[in-house]
């Protein structure tokens, strides 16, 4: 029963995804849009409504949340077969998956918050899924750091009462003075959501969740929530000069890609990938290029999946291990799932007439003809080339590396798992060029000089030939990583965000409630003010009850008193 609940919901999900796909590709073909409006009462001058915006970005969207959520539930199926509470694993992937649906589906600011919030809450229960300290500690800085973008949206609710309504897409066009400052509690809530610096660490640490929720996370719902809505108001985002978060989405890009190269563990390693991507694909936008930002939000979606997809058949198989150094010749035990691997990291690097190809030649290319400055153009190349280099490198580790010490491999390969990859895999290869079509009705025919056209070409080289040299790994010789030791560790640490935004935060205010609670709970405060008042009453109520009780006895004893007192003197 509990098997067969997961096959069923996989086969629903895929049945709306194809329908939204093709519903999609109508609205593209007769340039339409449905808005939805559900009035569920009025209340004198206030209408409650329930809003639904069917257009061909949302349906496209939706269909490849659906497509994708469709092939990780199959997945879930063999990968969480062996755990006790697997029901309650896809009701809360189902729970998310649905607050994804209502995000993309809503032009109206309030019912986008139910989605937010939705997403937020349910992505802390997956990161705690596995009941552990580490788990705890990572859903905690998931949850509290995405409390910050669900107030920004709160405020921006608040803010828009200007309008007189909460329809955003109305007021798109307007230009006022206090707009700005939506603008800018817009990006907050999106920055936080998509962890752009300085909220990144969060990413990373969500990789406590089971593998299939990391694909479903880093491909197509939580993540890029933040990237959708700013794409969805990227025309109010033209009207004022935003290269200040050009810059920080292209720091994060740049971070992302050099923590990869230092790190070791595989999901973290993909988590950092998918942080890189963000960056790209914020970058774009805020150059003013929303539909390239998104076409690469759809591309990135189905390879990302399919690259989570595969570490996790890999570490399943590693029982449980997710050290890169402990992998290696993994090449003769699972051919089918190197092979998607390989298919998805080349992908990933933008190989040629791969999907990221398509999305990624044409973000490059648009970005040396805006005209930007030669630090933010090297930048965004040196980016791309770090990219190329930890693929390569782990490709390197889990493939190629036969030194593998961990030896409690149980390799097998999954029906379940490889058919949910087999339909991931045809669209990393074929995605790209389907949806450009799409998308684009004119070919996109840029003419560049020769340096800059071959630049990405060349980035790409040198960045596979990096990631060689850098992990290739000798019996005799000290590696790179550990020659150059305080330097990887302060590249491999995202320049210590992590603990910028844990203890560093946290211990100074730890540090003054244990003081408070030493001093003034458990110490002269609770003596002086809770006890001492205690005290005193006890002791009088004492007295009373020993005047009470030996009233007569006492009367006699200092009559007597009196009588010896009068004699003696």
């Amino acid at each position: 029963m509990n098997f067969s609940v997961y096959i069923l919901s996989s086969f629903f999900l895929f049945i709306l995804g194809l329908i939204m796909f093709i519903l999609g590709i109508n609205f593209i073909y007769f340039d339409m849009i449905y808005i939805l409006d559900w009035e569920f009462f009025s209340l004198n001058s206030m209408m409650f409504t329930l809003t639904l915006i069917f257009d061909w970005m949302s349906m496209l969207f939706c269909g490849c949340v659906f497509f994708i959520s469709s092939m990780v539930v199959l997945y879930s199926h063999s990968y969480m077969s062996g755990d006790t509470n697997k029901v309650r694993f896809l009701y809360l992937v189902l729970m998310f998956i649905f607050s994804m649906f209502i995000l993309i589906m809503s032009p109206n600011l309030i019912s986008i918050l139910l989605g937010w919030d939705g997403l937020g809450l349910v992505s802390y229960c997956l990161v705690v899924y596995f009941q552990n300290y580490k788990s705890g500690n990572a859903g905690m800085l998931t949850i509290l750091t995405n409390r910050i973008g669900d107030a920004a949206i709160l405020l921006s609710i608040s803010w828009m009462v200007n309008f007189g309504s909460w329809h955003f897409f109305y007021y798109l066009f307007i230009m006022e003075n206090w707009l700005f400052y939506l603008v800018i509690l817009l990006i907050l809530a999106c920055f936080t959501k998509s962890a752009q610096i300085p909220f990144s660490s969060w990413l990373p640490a969500a990789m406590a969740a089971p593998t299939p929720v990391s694909a479903l996370v880093h491909s197509s719902t939580l993540v890029t929530a933040g990237v959708y809505l700013l794409i969805r108001f990227s025309d109010l985002l033209l009207m004022y000069n935003l290269n200040f978060f050009l810059i920080i989405s292209l720091m994060t890009m740049f971070m992302s890609g050099l923590g990869a190269n230092f790190e070791f563990d595989l999901k973290k390693i993909i988590a950092l990938s998918t942080l890189s991507q963000l960056g790209l694909m914020m970058t774009i936008l805020f150059m003013g290029y929303p539909l390239l930002s998104f076409f690469h939000l759809l591309t990135h979606a189905f390879f990302k999946a399919l690259l989570f997809l595969c570490a996790g058949l890999m570490i399943h198989v590693m029982n449980d291990t997710q050290d890169i150094r402990y992998m290696g010749g993994v090449t003769g035990q699972l051919p089918f799932t190197v092979t998607c691997f390989c298919i998805s990291n080349l992908s990933l690097c933008g190989f040629p007439y791969l999907s990221g190809f398509y999305s990624k030649d044409l973000i490059l290319e648009m970005m040396s003809f805006s005209g930007v400055n030669i630090f933010l153009y090297m930048i965004m190349y040196i980016s791309v080339g770090l990219t190329v280099s930890y693929s390569i490198r782990l490709i390197y580790y889990t493939m190629f590396n036969m030194n593998n010490s961990y030896s409690c491999q149980s390799y097998m390969e999954d029906k379940f798992m490889n058919f949910s990859m087999i339909f991931l895999v045809l669209f990393s290869i074929l995605g790209g060029s389907f949806i450009s079509w799409l998308m684009f009705h004119n070919p996109v025919f840029l003419i560049l000089p020769f340096f800059m056209k071959i630049m990405s070409f060349l980035m790409i080289t040198l960045g596979a030939f990096l990631g060689l040299e850098l992990s290739v790994f000798y019996y005799f010789l000290t590696s790179m990583f550990m020659l150059f030791y305080k330097h990887s560790f302060f590249f491999g640490s995202m320049w210590f965000m992590p603990s910028f935004s844990t203890y560093f935060l946290s211990s100074n205010f730890l540090k003054s409630s244990y003081n408070f609670n030493l001093n003034l709970e458990f110490g002269w405060g609770e003596y002086i003010f809770s006890k001492l008042s205690f005290f005193y009453v006890v002791v009088l109520s004492k007295l009373m009850q020993f005047f009470f009780y030996n009233n007569l006895k006492i009367y006699m004893i200092t009559f007597f008193l009196f009588i010896l007192m009068y004699l003696v003197f």
